[in-house]
């Protein structure tokens, strides 16, 4: 996924009512702490080394306010049973579905 994509839901969880917990794995296999900070804990380092982002949602309201934000910006990514995945990259062979 490419920098413009990331800022894109980097705005959109910053602007939700209530802010999602965030995790990130990296393509070096790093999955980082929780974090509801999106405005700026998110972008920093750069966005290159993400291979997916988990985002949680807290209850069934909060998820679809996360699945509309996610579907108005189209993105790689899947729903989880915590709440959605957002892929930076895929497996060789995986096909990825958008949200």
């Amino acid at each position: 996924m490419n920098n413009t994509k990331w800022d894109e839901l980097r705005s959109a969880m910053h602007a939700l009512d209530r802010r999602p917990l965030w995790r990130c794995k990296d393509v070096n296999g790093h999955y980082s702490d929780g974090d509801r900070e999106w405005f700026h804990h998110f972008r920093l380092g750069g966005y290159a080394s993400i291979f997916y982002v988990d985002i949680t949602a807290e209850d069934p309201a909060h998820r679809e306010a996360i699945r509309a934000a996610l579907k108005a910006i189209h993105l790689p990514g899947e729903e989880t049973e915590a709440g959605f995945r957002v892929f930076g990259y895929g497996e060789k062979g995986q096909t990825l579905d958008y949200l």
